[in-house]
């Protein structure tokens, strides 16, 4: 069953509101979720259930938490208190979930029903898995229409580690991507016939596969990146010979196209070399995110910009950013710090670490030399408030070891990122790393300087060039990919990785187990802009002070060559916390958190709970 609107949860109010209160009266009062209700999706029959609507007053409003007298513990802060966190020596653990998933990933999305959907290419030749239903060989237009027996796209539930093929058009190579704000997964861009495409996958349906609308963007997007904007709508920008962005619309396939030219993507090309194919760049894939006021912060190679995404125009430009290049191929990573939403402004701060020089593509790259040297990855991180006019680069900590390639995971405590995957020495491209990162490293922003990071478990897989990572609802990290070769080659010595691992964090440690919240079915899950609403939950640990608990948002993000477009944690102002209830407030507007699907977490003293989702608009 695919999750309701925000209309159909409107549907059933009466049942469910007496429901709530014979819930409410009775001794199960706060009781974890039943099974059935821990997926919003179902693939081929396997799981039913879904969030729970929202329990509404006799006015049609949402119920509001008791007072005081009911225990209810007014909040003068947004945030817990520093230091309060219970402390682990847990470094966490590694386990995999699927042996053989069949389909590289290349570009990846979690969906609201619980399915990870993600793919490779279609014009390099076959995948480990054929496509569904036996006997299923549509003819390829990349393969000169050519019969392809191959699956280049799966569904994998994230809950059973099972999954099912998805037919993909087209050629989404490299390409980018956002959820709409009904859930459905946007894919856009790609090369060859696809780098004009447009392609949507249904959160709704549980056997969908991939509709593609060709040539319908105004500019190539080949190595691309997206932002959702406050309306829903998505800015595609930058891609290779393409110094321009536009915007798509949100639930529909069908718009004009429109391409803002933007100078600033040319300005930070790296040239490339007399012949064919001999692109360095340094600037694709560019760091996108939202800022508080609605513009959009471009970091691409060594500088960035906010512009307004409505007409083009930069309102600020930020100094370059010394040490070398951060974008693809050197690949950096880049994260927009987690959100304190308190009255007023919204501080906006984001972090960019590691990547390589300048010169390191040309130095390994095999069109470009015979010679190939393995640059070591950079070890700096740089950090700048977007949100402070007067603001410079800030000189970060430096990671215990350097990273390209890598991924940076928001994770639901609101104090902790985790760095993953990627190499110690190359960039990306094909055959163009070595000396894979196998450590993860926590990195905690608000920590003293000298304290922010702290090296964990480390796996025993190689996950380089064409890898992900991203939070799960359950707290997890889900770690997939890693194909640094132009076809599927499994005896490499980095081989085309086609198991799935998750990594379970700190706060997963077993001795913590007892300490985390329980967020019940009788929740409220359509959230609307500066309203109040409540979560019905249980702290197995005891009672529950008000600087012991933290309510955060995860907004999942589109993530493709270590860049996890529109990631972005929120953390919400509490206005009233029980042992059995809490009253909090939903972000203030679509600038501050796009309209859509989130995880929403309930935090004890640095302890997350599994997640549910809602729908924020």
């Amino acid at each position: 069953m695919a999750p309701p609107s925000p209309t159909s949860f409107r549907r059933l109010r009466l049942p469910l509101f007496v429901a709530f209160l014979i819930t409410a009266a009775g001794p199960t009062y706060g009781a974890p979720p039943r099974k059935t209700g821990k997926n919003l999706g179902n693939n081929n029959g396997a799981k039913k259930g879904g969030p729970v609507p929202v329990p509404k007053n006799n006015k049609g409003g949402p119920l509001k938490a008791p007072g005081n007298n009911k225990g209810g513990l007014p909040i003068p802060v947004p945030i817990p208190v520093p230091g309060n966190d219970i402390e682990t020596q847990f470094r966490g653990s590694w386990a995999i979930d699927n042996p053989n998933a069949g389909v590289a990933a290349m570009q990846f999305q979690l969906m609201p029903n619980n399915k990870a959907v993600w793919f490779d290419t279609t014009s390099l030749g076959p995948s480990a898995r054929i496509l569904g239903p036996p006997g299923n060989c549509p003819k390829s237009p990349e393969l000169n229409f050519a019969p392809d027996c191959f699956a280049h796209a799966i569904a994998y539930d994230v809950e059973t580690g099972q999954s099912r093929t998805i037919y993909l058009d087209g050629e989404p190579w490299c390409s980018s991507g956002h959820l709409w704000p009904n859930g459905d997964l946007v894919a856009t861009g790609g090369t060859r016939g696809g780098s004009r495409s447009v392609r949507t996958l249904s959160m709704a349906n549980p056997n969908a596969n991939f509709v593609e609308k060709k040539n319908i963007l105004a500019d190539k997007r080949w190595y691309s990146s997206n932002v959702v904007l406050e309306d829903g709508s998505a800015v595609v920008c930058g891609g290779r010979n393409s110094f321009s962005y536009e915007i798509v619309p949100p639930n529909k396939l069908e718009f004009a196209p429109r391409k803002f030219n933007l100078p600033f993507l040319q300005e930070t090309t790296i040239p490339k070399k007399p012949g064919p194919g001999m692109y360095i760049e340094n600037n694709l894939y560019p760091f996108l995110f939202l800022v508080p006021d609605g513009n959009v912060f471009l970091f691409a190679n060594d500088r960035g910009i906010i512009f307004n995404p409505r007409t083009g125009t930069i309102v600020r430009q930020f100094p370059k950013l010394p040490g070398g290049a951060r974008n693809y191929p050197p690949s950096g990573m880049a994260a927009l710090l987690p959100l304190t939403l308190t009255p007023g402004n919204i501080p906006a701060e984001v972090v960019i670490c590691g990547g390589n020089t300048e010169n390191a593509y040309a130095s390994v790259d095999s069109k470009h030399t015979r010679n190939r040297v393995f640059t070591p990855a950079l070890r700096d991180c740089h950090r700048i408030v977007l949100t402070n006019p007067a603001s410079t680069w800030v000189k970060e900590q430096d990671m215990p070891s350097g990273r390209c390639m890598g991924d940076l995971v928001h994770l639901p405590t609101g104090n902790h990122l985790l760095m993953l995957n990627g190499a110690q020495k190359g960039v990306a491209g094909w055959e163009n790393a070595m000396d894979p990162n196998l450590t993860p490293v926590l990195y905690m922003p608000n920590k003293p300087m000298g304290q922010r990071f702290k090296e964990m478990a480390p796996t025993k897989i190689a996950r380089m060039y064409h890898s992900v990572a991203a939070l799960m609802p359950d707290g997890k990290i889900l770690v997939a990919g890693s194909n640094p070769h132009s076809k599927y080659d499994t005896k490499a010595q980095y081989p085309t990785e086609l198991r799935v691992e998750k990594f379970s964090p700190h706060y997963l440690d077993p001795a913590l187990a007892g300490k985390r919240p329980v967020i019940a079915p009788t929740s409220e899950k359509v959230l609307k802009y500066g309203r109040e609403f409540r979560i019905t939950v249980k702290f197995p640990g005891g009672p529950a002070n008000a600087q012991d608990v933290k309510v955060t948002l995860f907004y999942p993000p589109f993530t493709t060559h270590g860049f996890s477009m529109n990631q972005r944690l929120l953390i919400l102002p509490l206005k009233v916390v029980t042992n059995d209830f809490i009253t909090t407030v939903a972000p203030p507007s679509g600038k501050i958190a796009p309209p859509g699907y989130y995880i929403l977490f309930v935090n004890f003293r640095g302890v997350p709970g599994k997640g549910i989702w809602v729908h924020v608009d």
